[in-house]
């Protein structure tokens, strides 16, 4: 295709935005709502996986050794609970330790008395590299010698793990649901101006013009839409985010969960290749779609 003839459909695509101000307006505005629903669904995401992945990796078995083990051999247990796959670092805490944690815990009055005759173990805190592989973890651990018990807390990790999923699946449910609604309602745009010129492309079918030259600036003008709408909705989610994240900074909801909210910038990239992509095929997909009736003459 010659250069002139790209220039010429571009900028026919242009002109088609121009020529029906009132239906795309009426259809960046629409646009950018369903994408900024998104986006909030998106962000609200980010930040649950973020926080998710927090707690999971603060998520720790503690595995108790025999009282009567040797230093060599809790040496030894330390190096074998490393060689088994999905174990990320194994940490070991001495009963004295153990003693101290529970001092900080519940005060030394509790425990006063206890420094003489420690009645905690020696053990070893181990982290994961996947909460999916603590069952298999833990099935391994317990095979080793001089391990007497496994401390886990079994239920929270399924908690965590079939939340982290539950979000996954909320955000995907949502994209799907609102890219049908952005396909419908650009599609509904771009058939306006098809409709209104109904009997120039038949007659520019009648005299030879190809699908494919009659379709470039319908197309052009769907693109064009989603990029604006892409562009203008990072644009107010960036913002509105940054703003009400600087908001909930020192809440002490977040500071009792130790949670801190992304940076919007950490996620800029990632969204904006979403919102365009999204924009793009969606303009795409809407323009293909509205042609169909008015290219089978």
């Amino acid at each position: 295709m010659r250069f002139n003839v790209v220039n010429y459909l571009i900028g026919e695509g242009i002109r088609n935005l121009f020529k029906n101000k009132k239906s795309t307006m009426s259809a960046l505005m629409i646009m950018c709502a369903t994408m900024l629903i998104f986006g909030l669904f998106f962000v609200i995401g980010e930040n649950l996986n973020a926080f998710v992945e927090n707690v999971a990796d603060a998520q720790e078995i503690r595995v108790i050794l025999d009282n009567d083990a040797t230093d060599s051999e809790i040496e030894e247990v330390g190096k074998e609970i490393l060689e088994i796959d999905g174990v990320r670092n194994a940490e070991f805490v001495s009963k004295d330790e153990a003693l101290d944690y529970m001092k900080d815990m519940l005060g030394d009055e509790v425990l006063d008395g206890y420094s003489e005759r420690n009645i905690f173990s020696t053990a070893y805190n181990v982290t994961l590299t996947d909460l999916k592989m603590n069952n298999e973890v833990q099935a391994n651990i317990k095979q080793i010698p001089h391990v007497k018990k496994i401390v886990s807390s079994n239920q929270v990790i399924s908690q965590i793990i079939s939340l982290a999923k539950g979000v996954r699946i909320v955000t995907a449910g949502i994209l799907g649901l609102l890219i049908i609604i952005s396909v419908s309602i650009i599609s509904n745009t771009i058939k306006l101006t098809v409709h209104a010129r109904r009997k120039e492309i038949s007659i520019m079918k009648y005299v030879g013009a190809t699908n494919s030259f009659i379709r470039w600036p319908f197309l052009v003008e769907g693109v064009i839409i989603g990029i604006i709408s892409g562009l203008l909705s990072v644009a107010i989610i960036g913002g509105a985010y940054t703003g009400i994240a600087n908001q909930l900074a020192n809440t002490s909801f977040l500071q009792m969960a130790n949670w801190k909210l992304l940076n919007f910038s950490d996620m800029f990239n990632l969204i904006l290749v979403v919102y365009l992509g999204l924009g793009i095929g969606i303009g795409i997909l809407g323009s293909t779609i509205s042609m169909r009736k008015y290219l089978q003459v």
